[in-house]
């Protein structure tokens, strides 16, 4: 049995301002984007993306998902609560982010970026969906270091207890799972999936299939929310969350392939 090493979450303090370690992941997040987006560009002839073009994604990517990220747990796991008391919506170093909810924001920021550059949508989430899985990892990396969104009760040889769960039992450490599926997997699996010309809306679709396939089966050794529990069919939120994800992937997947349907060049 493992004990969790208990770490400061405060990576570095200058004066009153406090640099956060799952501040630092999401720095490495877009980080890790901007230099697979130009790998992208150098090695992909076929994409119509440009380095400005990256700059400019990235910027609003940033804005989605912060903003998509907040207001997505807000909305999915503490409607009534924030409701009771809105300006909490404010207090960001509460923590409190959803990764669905930043999706729909990096979305709808690549939309208006889309109509914006005169491209097609799908154009734009097919260059930019490679870019994330490492990120997502690292946002993982952040849960870990934090001590929360630990893991199912297990006695398994790798279970171990969390100091911040302030009940002594051996748990999944699932957010490494996480990271391993989320992080490194869905990565290798989308980057080589894009390495080769797809048509249309396949590169996007694979995203959206594999995360949402790899989220829904880690989900079954991690903790459900306290205040959510497991829903209907004894299913937590992540996995119900997850499930229109896989339906939409797949879909996007054979229509791509039905149609083998180009980007449009300038």
């Amino acid at each position: 049995m493992l004990t969790h090493p208990n770490f400061d979450p405060i990576a570095l303090q200058l004066g009153p301002i406090a640099v956060r370690w799952y501040g630092l992941m999401y720095l490495a997040a877009f980080a890790m984007a901007l230099i697979l987006g130009r790998i992208r560009i150098r090695t992909q002839p076929w994409l119509s993306v440009t380095v400005k073009d990256l700059d400019d994604m990235l910027f609003f990517g940033v804005l989605g998902v912060v903003l998509g990220g907040r207001l997505g747990y807000i909305l999915f796991y503490k409607p009534l609560e924030y409701l009771h008391d809105p300006v909490r919506i404010f207090f960001v170093w509460e923590g409190g982010m959803s990764f669905h909810g930043g999706l729909i924001g990096v979305i709808l920021a690549m939309v208006w970026f889309a109509r914006a550059r005169r491209k097609q949508w799908l154009e734009v989430t097919d260059f930019i969906a490679p870019l994330c899985p490492l990120g997502l990892g690292a946002g993982r990396i952040g849960n870990f270091i934090n001590g929360e969104l630990w893991g199912r009760p297990t006695e398994g040889p790798w279970a171990m207890v969390f100091p911040q769960a302030a009940d002594g039992i051996p748990r999944h450490p699932s957010q490494l799972y996480e990271f391993a599926l989320e992080g490194l997997v869905l990565f290798a699996v989308v980057w080589l999936f894009a390495r080769r010309w797809r048509p249309l809306g396949a590169v996007s679709g694979m995203f959206l299939l594999a995360y949402g396939v790899l989220r829904f089966l880690v989900e079954f050794t991690r903790e459900p929310d306290e205040f959510l529990g497991l829903l209907g069919f004894g299913l937590s939120m992540g996995q119900w969350l997850s499930l229109p994800m896989i339906v939409a992937g797949l879909g996007m997947m054979v229509w791509a392939n039905k149609g083998a349907r180009r980007p449009r060049t300038r």
